[in-house]
């Protein structure tokens, strides 16, 4: 039987391809409340709106997991995190205040003071997000008020992170039925939180059961891969279990783990060199795409519609996320391959650089 764990190879794989076409799917979904429109038929909308960030969570669980396992040390693998996450959300808050919105407030005729620029870097700067406006701009757009609606999740991600560090210390990431109680446990509060059952706090247990169904799908999915079978039927039962699931309130409820499965899978099949990406610009895509677009909406490109204006993000969106790549983000994570060499032994160094560069 042909095994996720006999063919995914963890050094030749398409899941950085995946990821940007995730990312390029949340700009398209934000192309319609940024444009002032709605996808009015509700299983679309609900997979349109959430499969890309579900899945990002996904193929973070998978791939998240498989580093604690692979290095269970805990100030390398938060060194690890931090470094991959932190620096290009700095930098884009910095360049979102400091630049993007002064000249875009400018070029629309209207100035900011420095000190509000600064009050948004501080009340973000901790990676939980509670500013999205920079004295009340962005306004005139359909979309008001709000300079990135998209780096709210990178909390959540981390609180992830932390999460395996946690179970990794205390030995339980690697014990599945764990595992699977757990994510039992957070499938259960999401339909509680759906059917009303959970009334207090609910927009704190909502979107902390949506992040952590997602990724620990992911987690499930790299510890039973050398059990779960791959084969065209099985992929297509994922495939079409998840298209049933968005005619349900909560499609994750029956798709968090056929997404997973089919996203996995989907990266693991991707074997052409052309399309295994080298340099990862997925995240800088995701980071800076908001921004981009209501750069754009401030300027009227929201009046084109949404296919034009979501074609116009994602074009424009790929030269800051570049720029984010190759001037932060690879540069943070050689910072982190320099201290793998240091530590690692030299028979295991080499597979582990490489797991790096498609960490989340």
């Amino acid at each position: 039987m042909t095994t996720l764990g006999t063919v995914f190879d963890r050094r030749q794989n398409g899941l950085n391809l995946l990821r940007l076409i995730l990312a390029a799917g949340v700009i398209v979904w934000h192309a319609f409340p940024l444009s002032g429109h709605t996808l009015g038929f509700a299983p679309a909308s609900q997979l349109l709106g959430n499969v890309s960030v579900d899945g990002f969570f996904a193929i973070s669980g998978f791939l998240i997991t498989g580093s604690w396992l692979s290095r269970p040390r805990l100030l390398s693998f938060l060194r690890a995190r931090a470094l991959r996450l932190l620096p290009g959300f700095y930098v884009c808050l910095l360049f979102t205040a400091l630049v993007l919105a002064p000249v875009m407030v400018t070029l629309t005729g209207g100035s900011l003071r420095l000190a509000d620029e600064l009050a948004y870097m501080r009340a973000n700067g901790l990676l939980w997000v509670t500013r999205y406006d920079i004295s009340g701009i962005p306004t005139g757009v359909p979309y008001e008020h709000v300079w990135n609606g998209s780096i709210w999740t990178l909390a959540w991600e981390a609180i992830c992170y932390l999460g395996v560090a946690v179970l990794g210390l205390i030995g339980l990431i690697r014990r599945v039925p764990v595992v699977i109680a757990l994510f039992g446990a957070v499938l259960l509060l999401a339909l509680a939180r759906d059917l009303g059952v959970v009334h207090h706090q609910t927009y704190l247990i909502g979107t902390g059961a949506r992040f952590a169904l997602m990724f620990l799908a992911g987690t499930l999915i790299q510890l039973l891969a050398p059990r779960i079978p791959v084969t065209p039927l099985l992929s297509a039962v994922a495939a079409l279990l998840v298209a049933v699931a968005a005619f349900l309130p909560d499609y994750r409820l029956l798709a968090a783990i056929p997404l997973a499965y089919l996203l996995i899978v989907i990266g693991a099949a991707i074997r052409s060199p052309k399309l295994q990406l080298r340099n990862d610009i997925s995240y800088g895509v995701y980071v800076y795409a908001f921004p981009v677009q209501q750069s754009l909406a401030m300027l009227g490109a929201w009046k084109l519609g949404v296919p034009v204006f979501a074609l116009l993000g994602i074009l424009m969106t790929a030269p800051f996320a570049a720029a984010s790549w190759f001037g932060v983000e690879r540069h943070a994570l050689r910072l982190k391959s320099l201290t793998l060499r240091r530590s690692v032994q030299p028979v295991g160094q080499d597979s582990f650089v490489k797991i790096g560069r498609v960490d989340s």
